[in-house]
């Protein structure tokens, strides 16, 4: 598999679109948010006397959506506060929205971009006045972030969420990961070394990108999919993907999907502890942590998904549905898009008799760091 490729939220704005279906990672940048605001606060006093007359911000790993704009709106909305707090003219933003190349920029830069620049518009004209302009102006940024995407000190501010738990490809050494479609409890010892290794030499070549292409005292603030356990295969990072094997081991001993298909196929992530976090940084040394946090979100929360288009149903249901939107492209690079309904479908089901008789949540593992060299 091609991770460059194959790896993408589902684009567009239809039921199984990740527009539709990003309750769950919305709910995740929100808890974020005093961190961010931290984060930004720091920074300007660190160049209080030397503001830059124009602020640049990279999201990375935007997707599509109305979150690839969420935390780029709160992040200026807390700008425009200290701002107005401070009597301080406003810079102008430039702000760099990144993913891979296959990310449905076009349905990103059409549909949202449009309405997130008119609520902009309006918190402008609230703190400063009918006659107050903003200077923002947004660029598309396709390309990997395990590689330079940036002219050196160029950045003062980068934010990612959900995103740095994607690998840059899938492990080598696999092979004997036989009936799994990621780590899980009946993975090989190697198999587990082979992710955690390439999750080292990945999150090393992004600190390392990142600390070329942030000023000294720029900021970052990062969200990743993790684990609070020392055990890489542990139910809490793992099920989700386990549930989703058993479905596929369904259908191929009904015959549906060839078990050579289901055996040679791995998920390209994986979900560190906050220690391995820590370790990557401290060991790379562009950065300083500021803050290193761990949260939780049930899987429940989406059945409290207002503010989609699509009517909600039970809480396996709608959890499918969000990770159908998440990994639908990658299932369809591997094994076609004939078995996608049926997966789904048993998927959900899993789900729901799961969510039924115990409780489970994503960890998330959230660090603010200072560039310091």
């Amino acid at each position: 598999m091609e991770v460059t490729r194959a790896l993408r939220m589902n684009g567009g704005v239809g039921e199984t679109s990740y527009a539709n279906n990003s309750l769950l990672p919305r709910k995740v940048m929100s808890m974020t948010k005093p961190t961010i605001e931290a984060a930004v606060t720091a920074l300007f006093s660190t160049a209080a006397a030397t503001l830059p007359a124009s602020l640049a911000i990279a999201d990375l790993g935007c997707s599509t959506g109305p979150n690839a704009l969420f935390a780029v709106s709160e992040i200026i909305s807390i700008v425009i506060d200290l701002c107005n707090a401070m009597k301080h003219k406003l810079p102008e933003f430039q702000v760099f929205l990144n993913d891979l190349p296959g990310n449905d920029f076009n349905t990103l830069f059409s549909s949202f971009l449009p309405r997130f620049q008119g609520k902009l518009r309006e918190q402008i004209k609230s703190k400063y006045g009918v006659s107050a302009t903003l200077s923002c102006f947004f660029n598309g940024v396709p390309g990997s972030f395990y590689g330079r995407l940036f002219a050196r000190e160029s950045l003062h501010l980068i934010h990612s969420s959900y995103s740095l738990m994607w690998l840059s490809q899938v492990p080598r050494g696999l092979e004997g990961n036989k009936g799994n479609i990621y780590m899980a409890r009946s993975s090989p010892t190697k198999v587990l070394r082979a992710y955690y290794e390439q999750f080292q030499g990945d999150f090393s070549t992004f600190l390392e990108c990142r600390g070329q292409e942030l000023v000294v005292g720029g900021r970052m603030v990062l969200t990743l999919l993790g684990r609070r356990s020392d055990d890489p295969s542990s139910k809490e990072c793992c099920y989700i993907w386990e549930l989703l094997a058993t479905a596929f081991s369904q259908m191929v001993s009904e015959g549906l999907v060839e078990e050579q298909k289901l055996d040679s196929f791995n998920i390209p992530q994986y979900t560190p502890s906050p220690k391995e976090v820590q370790w990557e940084v401290q060991k790379q040394g562009s950065f300083s942590i500021d803050c290193l946090e761990v949260s939780e979100v049930n899987w429940s929360v989406l059945d409290t998904d207002s503010d989609s288009n699509i009517v909600p149903k039970d809480g396996g249901y709608n959890l499918a549905r969000l990770m159908r939107a998440v990994a639908e492209p990658l299932l369809v690079d591997h094994f076609g898009e004939d078995i996608i309904d049926e997966v789904f479908k048993r998927y959900g089901t899993l789900l729901a008799d799961c969510m039924s008789k115990e409780r489970n949540a994503f960890v998330n593992v959230v660090i603010s760091l200072k560039k310091i060299t």
